[in-house]
């Protein structure tokens, strides 16, 4: 019995120890920190999953950016905040880490633009005043694109035309390093159309590259026969051409600005393609210029003076223009023609078949040069005229001289093909005076003051006379008789006036001599028949009675 004892009680305890085991495992007491882990671990799901993503931004001054502070915003709603800002590695730029709020993914595309709002005052006006107080924020436009980005860069100006607009991004390319800056308008016939978006200098071509945005729907004015040219607001000229005035918009007029349009001469052209490059010009004269790309080019021999002639002055054809002053002088130091026999001032000139109306079909430059030849047989010559005689602008007149003596020779200066010339304006004024003093010189003077002194004695003796008659009026004016001459003349007149009122219808002579008439008149009638009477047969006058025989003459009886 003693030995099955400590079996019994072995085998007794192993179920016993087996029970209590479990229990100590899973006590209550472990329930609390189990739920406290998973509570915590359910915040800190619950915290990353309603934190939205964060972006990194970088901008080259953070000037107005504090951490904690700055709101990101779009439509004036808030998007997110600033979390921390810090320099890059290469202290270049400054990089701001910000942090979006839940739901706002879609708008954090490549092509999304940030840029900082804060009080500013342009050519526009007044900007971003309600920043004074709040403090600068970063304003975001959501981008079109598909592709989702977490590194952006901010501009410190807001973009001129957001993401996907509708309307036409072209290039400009120019020698003009200050014309254009970001912002400025483009105008179309002095309207805002569109605006700069870049301004950057290539170093390699030396020359500024431009990026213009036009708004549409205005973007179908834009062809490819459309020329640009710069805008400064006013345009003062006073040329060959007179006096030009020529005003932009307002705010071109404060800030310039680039300004395009299609020249009269040319076709409106069709649609161009996003990207496409145009030149800009200086001014609008440059621009027209510039659609002339097929001329010929002479040189003009010039004998007179070319103060007054500049580069870009016109060629005229009896008033049209027809060409463009290229260079003044161009190349001065190359030998002269042999030709020639004196020194001539080299002008370069550019004759444009094109301005006249046929630029929409293919020049013939040398069918043109041919066809000049033949003009300069027939008497075609250049003349140097006073355009403006206020300012003493010069411009080149072109014209058929047929009474010249010279004949026309081919001639060549620097291996181009003379143009022939001929004197004109004040140069022939001056050779006209000359060849008139040259006549006046061959004059015999002597006889001609003979002549005069002969006249200046006749016309002497003529004034003499003429004094001696003087004096003989005044004496006959100074006599006494004829002083008296006016009182009797009003006596004489006096007694014709009382003699004529004395024959008036009311005075008495009247009468008298109407009752004389009357009687006369009366008298005249009676002897009408005895007139008769008597012009019938003469007789009657004799014999009493004409019916009576001719008495016979007897001798007297005893």
């Amino acid at each position: 019995m003693s030995e099955d004892t400590p079996r019994h009680d072995a085998a007794s305890d192993t179920p016993h120890r087996a029970r209590t085991t479990p229990q100590a495992r899973f006590s209550p007491i472990w329930i609390v920190p189990i739920v406290a882990l998973l509570i915590g671990a359910w915040l800190v799901y619950d915290n990353y999953r309603s934190r939205g993503p964060q972006i990194t931004l970088t901008i080259g001054n953070a000037e107005g950016i504090e951490a904690g502070s700055t709101l990101i915003k779009t439509r004036n709603v808030e998007v997110g905040r600033v979390e921390q800002v810090h320099l890059s590695e290469d202290l270049s730029t400054a990089v701001i880490s910000a942090r979006m709020s839940p739901g706002n993914d879609a708008m954090l595309v490549e092509d999304s633009q940030f840029w900082v709002v804060k009080p500013r005052v342009g050519r526009e006006g007044i900007s971003g005043l309600n920043t004074v107080l709040s403090g600068a924020y970063i304003q975001l436009q959501p981008g079109e694109s598909d592709i989702e980005s977490r590194d952006f860069e901010v501009s410190d100006q807001p973009p001129v035309a957001p993401a996907g607009a509708a309307g036409l991004r072209i290039n400009l390319t120019s020698q003009l390093g200050n014309s254009l800056r970001v912002g400025d308008p483009v105008t179309y016939q002095g309207y805002t159309v569109g605006r700069v978006e870049e301004a950057n200098f290539d170093a390699t071509t030396r020359r500024m590259q431009h990026r213009v945005f036009i708004e549409a729907p205005y973007a179908s004015l834009v062809t490819d026969s459309t020329r640009f040219w710069s805008a400064t607001g006013i345009d003062l000229r006073l040329d060959s051409e007179g006096f030009r005035v020529n005003v932009e918009s307002f705010e071109a007029l404060l800030g310039g600005g680039v300004t395009f349009g299609v020249p009269e001469d040319l076709p409106l052209g069709g649609t161009v393609e996003p990207d496409t490059t145009f030149n800009l010009y200086a001014d609008e004269d440059s621009a027209r210029q510039g659609t002339f790309n097929r001329y010929l080019e002479f040189v003009l021999l010039v004998d007179d003076s070319v103060r007054g002639l500049t580069k870009g002055a016109p060629v005229e054809f009896r008033g049209v223009r027809v060409g463009t002053v290229a260079a003044v002088p161009w190349k001065f130091t190359a030998d002269q023609p042999t030709e020639r026999g004196g020194f001539a001032i080299p002008v370069l000139i550019r004759i444009e078949p094109q301005r006249l109306g046929i630029e929409n079909r293919e020049v013939d430059i040398d069918e043109w040069r041919n066809r000049y030849e033949r003009f300069f047989e027939l008497g075609l010559r250049a003349t140097l005229k006073s355009g403006n005689l206020l300012t003493g602008a010069l411009f080149v007149d072109l014209n058929f001289h047929r009474d010249l003596d010279d004949d026309y020779a081919p001639m060549t200066f620097a291996e181009q093909r003379v143009f022939p010339t001929t004197s004109g304006g004040f140069a022939l004024i001056e050779s006209q005076i000359t060849s008139l003093l040259a006549k006046l010189n061959d004059l015999e003077v002597e006889p001609l003051l003979e002549g005069l002194d002969r006249n200046l004695d006749a016309s002497q003796t003529m004034l003499e006379e003429v004094r001696a008659l003087s004096a003989s009026l005044r004496e006959l004016v100074d006599d006494p008789g004829t002083r008296e001459v006016p009182t009797n003349l009003n006596e004489t007149l006096e007694g014709l006036r009382s003699t004529l009122e004395g024959l008036s219808p009311e005075s008495s002579a009247y009468q008298e001599l109407v009752g004389a008439t009357q009687r006369l008149e009366r008298l005249m009638r009676d002897l009408q028949p005895v007139a008769r009477k008597l012009s019938d047969n003469p007789r009657a006058l004799l014999f009493d009675s004409l019916e009576a025989e001719d008495p016979v003459p007897r001798a007297p009886r005893d």
